[in-house]
């Protein structure tokens, strides 16, 4: 055979079959089956809207370093079945407002297939709505306000409510701190610090303890002097705050300036390392209810601590990144054993989350979509001042 025409037929055959692979080929009836190239799957967008900037700015930060470490986990071992979590995230900023904007933009324009936030319950409330009316599931990680479940059947949370957190710090302040009598400083503005402070109140009588002043502030204040000098006459054994850290901060700093040395406790909205940068060593020797403490010897929180050193050039995790990392996990597995991932499907299978191995603790979504697990009690100690586990509260 003449060595050109074969090799011409060897140039036709081959532009044939590089023909075939690129186009495909047509079946019988006119069906046209793809090429077995490989194709990218659509990636599944989620949401996740926090105070990334503002007053209390380390709560977002922190609880989207969580998430994001979850989904880079998560994508690492192939996704959900090949399709990858691409985080849709907008800022709050801490205020109300922002929040309904930013929700509204994740379910209406950016059609995620579910939305973590918020930490603050004034902006879980605010955000919730929007949600629920759109059919889309929302799981806060750490919003404690009862209310904010009661929205609807579309709103979860993973951390423990108000009620349980009132009653934990009200034990360890009767049985630990051997506390007759409390007075409770609240920031009147606040979902969270009203709610917790009620239920504090409302336990700690019932275990035999009696409030001997009630003082309110406005977030963001700065000169508490009036208050704590109330409280200074009543002579309480612990002073409740349950209030964010940027306010406890200042009061802590006030109240020793005004010779109070009774111990403050307060709730999770303590958990910042911006607590100690604030208030000094006028903060140790105080304690908060919280969701996990970084001196656990439990294996998975040791397990999560050093991959998200690994991933965040050595920062320590606070609650609120345990929280954001497990909203996100209970998000994925329940992805993995919903129908579909339209909302209501997604929505079942949240609801159906039960005894989840979480860094904060087992996890199980009661009919009230509300996580019931246990709390534990840190004490700032130390120079500077770092939060140190005390005990662990579980529910009756």
């Amino acid at each position: 055979m003449n060595p050109k025409t074969t090799a011409r037929r060897r140039f036709l055959r081959t532009l044939s079959l590089a023909a075939l692979a690129l186009a495909g080929t047509w079946l019988s009836g006119g069906t046209f089956e793809a090429s077995a190239a490989p194709t990218t799957a659509a990636p599944i967008l989620i949401g996740h809207y926090g105070s990334l900037t503002g007053s209390e700015a380390t709560f977002g930060q922190s609880t989207s370093n969580g998430i994001r470490l979850a989904i880079k986990e998560f994508n690492a071992a192939g996704g959900l079945g090949g399709r990858m979590i691409e985080l849709k995230e907008y800022d709050t900023k801490g205020d109300a407002n922002e929040a309904t904007l930013a929700v509204t933009r994740l379910v209406k324009s950016d059609k995620v297939a579910a939305v973590l936030g918020e930490v603050a319950s004034k902006l879980s409330l605010a955000g919730g709505p929007v949600c629920q009316e759109a059919g889309v599931p929302m799981i806060s990680p750490s919003s404690t306000n009862p209310s904010v479940t009661a929205i609807g059947d579309m709103v979860f949370r993973v951390c423990f409510i108000d009620p349980f957190q009132g009653f934990a710090g009200a034990k360890f302040a009767i049985e630990d701190l051997k506390a007759k009598n409390a007075a409770v400083l609240i920031d009147q503005g606040q979902a969270y610090a009203v709610g917790l402070a009620d239920e504090f109140k409302s336990n700690f009588a019932k275990l035999g303890g009696k409030i001997v002043t009630e003082q309110k502030y406005t977030g963001g204040a700065q000169d508490f002097t009036a208050q704590l000098t109330t409280i200074r006459s009543a002579k309480p054994d612990v002073i409740y705050i349950p209030g964010y850290y940027t306010d406890v901060g200042n009061i802590a700093l006030q109240a020793r300036k005004l010779g109070i040395t009774a111990p403050l406790l307060g709730g999770d909205g303590w958990d910042s390392s911006e607590l100690a940068k604030i208030a000094k060593d006028a903060i140790e020797g105080c304690f908060y209810t919280n969701h996990y403490a970084p001196d656990q010897k439990d294996a998975r929180v040791q397990e999560f601590i050093k991959k998200y050193q690994a991933e965040y050039k050595g920062a320590t995790p606070d609650g609120l990144a345990a929280l954001g990392y497990d909203a996100a996990k209970i998000l994925f597995d329940a992805m993995k054993r919903a129908k579909s991932l339209d909302g209501r499907d997604l929505r079942n299978a949240i609801a159906d989350t039960k005894k989840f191995p979480g860094v904060t603790g087992e996890i199980t979504i009661n009919s009230n979509r509300d996580a019931t697990k246990a709390a534990v009690v840190v004490e700032m100690a130390g120079d500077p001042p770092k939060p140190r586990y005390v005990t662990t509260v579980k529910p009756d």
